[in-house]
């Protein structure tokens, strides 16, 4: 069953540990965005109408070897996503086909 599109915000805190923030896109509104500031401080930010993610440099400083780490990662699992994303369409543009 399909849902419209929306976006999920939950934070738990928990004694003696940190809060934890999760925020879930589930909208094809979702915009993606990376520039670089004034400062040479690149970022990245996948945003909804409710809420917004943003991921820079570690303490907004500098890049670092586990910042390209972890460019590279986000990177290979957008990558993943596309590919999913794009053989499930081909998968019920076929079977709708099939259908009609």
């Amino acid at each position: 069953m399909a849902h419209g599109p929306y976006t999920h915000v939950s934070m738990s805190i928990d004694p003696g540990q940190r809060p934890r923030i999760g925020i879930s896109f589930y909208a094809s509104i979702t915009r993606a965005r990376a520039r670089v500031l004034e400062s040479g401080r690149p970022y990245l930010v996948l945003e909804s109408d409710e809420a917004d993610v943003t991921v820079s440099t570690t303490g907004a400083g500098p890049v670092t070897s586990e910042d390209l780490d972890m460019a590279r990662e986000i990177f290979n699992a957008a990558a993943r996503y596309l590919a999913d994303c794009e053989r499930l369409h081909a998968e019920h543009a076929q079977a709708m086909e099939s259908a009609a």
